[in-house]
């Protein structure tokens, strides 16, 4: 992600200096008018105005190249180049035009970019009277650059003009690459999208058959004796297992979780009985903040059986929550067998099989895909000492808010 980053940020830069320096020029040579009075040089309104064009134009780009993107982005990016005409193509046909002269000249788009597409290269080219034959028509000129991704050339930028320039050359040049950057963050994003929906299968694959099936014989052995308690078991486990599988929403808010893990605790308390004790102290203000879904039940899941199924006594599970100031704490404690240190980063690095721990090192690896490094889980523990897990969730998050 960062080589992304840089070439985004070049890219942008390149076509500020670029464009820039055309508008600059332009404006120059128009002078300040009363309406542009206070507003800075005519470099820097040149240089907000290429800002503020690229930021319109950068959103439809980043849902990928189709017909409804490129039709969306294209009408941002001709004041960019300051071109007659322009229009934006795949690899097969013209996704869209802006300016005049598209009636005439579209079918022959295809013949212009044949070579750019092969060679990955940008080129200029004349369009003579056998292309247009409207003498009135002014687009003579063009130049073709490549749009490039992952996949290599994706499509093409064809920038019409009424004559020869090497500034526009140079700025067609660096606009593509700026569109291709943009095509490129939007296959990252679903790369991620894609890498997310992978981890939610695997967390949701760790809600073993075995905790269903004890879930549902320990409902079954209250229907004769409590038929009550059996009822709300069994709405507790239709609750839990609805909102485990749902099909939406990359975060939740961590209400939702937590009513999630009280539900997952009333079906292991129905199994254990008195050898399990929740304890929660939960600030009701933290309630709001959003975090990666499925990503405290997990931890909740490995406490209940480090804390029970591999102990032969009871075991205490405390569940805080609290406010940090600009991060929401959350604490996960169990007193139950703990775990070698060693053994817990082997596990953390995936150097253990999945069966292992798939849910501590996937759960660790989200938050810091999602916050950062700084943000991975710290665990405290040793044999016979029990653990603690510390997970740290900012309040506020670019992209990050749960779903609707």
């Amino acid at each position: 992600m960062s080589g992304i980053a840089l070439a985004a940020a070049g890219a942008v830069a390149a076509v500020l200096l670029t464009v820039g320096f055309v508008l600059g020029r332009i404006t120059a040579r128009r002078g300040r008018g009363p309406a542009d009075a206070g507003l800075g040089s005519p470099v820097e309104r040149a240089t907000f105005h290429t800002l503020h064009t690229a930021s319109l134009a950068a959103p439809p780009l980043r849902a990928g190249l189709t017909g409804e993107t490129a039709a969306r982005a294209v009408g941002r990016l001709r004041p960019l180049l300051g071109t007659e005409a322009l229009c934006l193509t795949d690899r097969a046909e013209v996704l869209a035009w802006d300016g005049p002269g598209g009636a005439h000249h579209r079918d022959r788009v295809a013949g212009l970019v044949a070579e750019t597409l092969a060679s990955g290269r940008s080129r200029s080219v004349h369009t003579d009277h056998a292309d247009c034959p409207d003498d009135s028509c002014p687009l003579r000129w063009a130049v073709v650059a490549p749009l490039t991704g992952e996949d290599g050339v994706l499509g093409a930028l064809v920038a019409y003009g009424s004559r020869e320039s090497a500034v526009l050359v140079r700025a067609a040049t660096e606009v593509a690459r700026w569109v291709s950057v943009q095509l490129e963050l939007a296959e990252l994003d679903r790369s991620r999208t894609r890498i997310v929906e992978a981890e939610i299968r695997a967390l949701r694959a760790q809600i073993s058959p075995h905790f269903i099936f004890n879930s549902l014989a320990a409902i079954a052995s209250f229907v004769r004796t409590d038929p009550e308690r059996a009822r709300e078991l069994l709405l507790e486990f239709a609750d839990f297992t609805r909102y485990s599988f749902r099909r939406h929403g990359e975060f939740a808010r961590l209400a939702d979780e937590l009513r999630s893990i009280e539900q997952y605790l009333a079906l292991a308390g129905a199994r254990f009985g008195d050898r399990l004790k929740v304890t929660l102290r939960i600030a009701p203000e933290v309630l709001t903040v959003a975090l990666p879904f499925l990503c405290l039940q997990p931890l909740v899941e490995n406490a209940v059986k480090h804390g029970l199924e591999d102990s032969a006594g009871g075991c205490r599970i405390v569940i805080a929550a609290h406010d940090a100031g600009a991060e929401a704490v959350v604490t996960i404690e169990d007193d139950g067998v703990g775990m070698d240190p060693e053994e817990l980063r082997a596990l953390l690095r995936g150097e253990r099989p999945a069966s292992s721990g798939i849910g501590l090192s996937n759960v660790d690896e989200r938050l810091r895909q999602v916050y950062g490094p700084e943000h991975g889980l710290v665990i405290e523990t040793g044999p016979g000492a029990g653990m603690k897990v510390t997970v740290r969730l900012p309040k506020y998050r670019p992209g990050v808010h749960p779903a609707v």
